[in-house]
């Protein structure tokens, strides 16, 4: 698989959960004005719950439709550095691989690339922060519950 598939994946993942999220909204847009949530007296709040909801989905949509657009032009062709778009292997101090992508949004996203799982990383979370502007062979520390890990890129895709 190349870093295009890879792309193709993340943006099929970022559409499901739009999708998801427009249902969601959906869903609780006809539950605020359903006349079954009409309130029967001034203690009654359901229908003001309900639209409190739809008000927080309709939010996530809005949200989701931004993570979309932020990844449509992702850049696929081979990085040399840490940056938007670069698929990072780090191995640590017991020879274990991590595959990373860097990705201006939906950070713990988990994708399968090969038969690794690559966990997309944004340039804001600590390991994102490290890998930013680094090279091949360059290591990169960094701490994380107060335990200090240690890192060599082993190769920048």
């Amino acid at each position: 698989m190349n870093k295009v598939q890879l792309h193709q994946q993340l943006m099929k993942h970022l559409q499901q959960l739009l999708n998801n999220a427009k249902l969601a909204a959906k869903q609780a847009h006809e539950a605020a004005t359903s006349e079954e949530n009409i309130a029967e007296s001034r203690y009654d709040t359901l229908a003001i719950e309900a639209a409190y909801l739809a008000q927080g989905q309709s939010q996530r949509v809005i949200q989701c439709q931004a993570d979309l657009d932020a990844c449509i032009n992702l850049p696929t062709s081979k990085s040399t550095i840490g940056e938007i778009g670069a698929l990072i292997v780090l191995v640590d101090e017991q020879k274990q691989a991590k595959y990373l992508l860097i990705c201006p949004v939906a950070g713990g996203m988990k994708l399968k690339w090969d038969q690794h799982t690559v966990l997309v990383i944004t340039p804001q979370s600590p390991m994102g922060r490290a890998l930013f502007n680094q090279q091949l062979d360059d290591e990169v520390a960094i701490t994380i519950a107060d335990k200090k890990q240690h890192y060599e890129i082993l190769q920048i895709i």
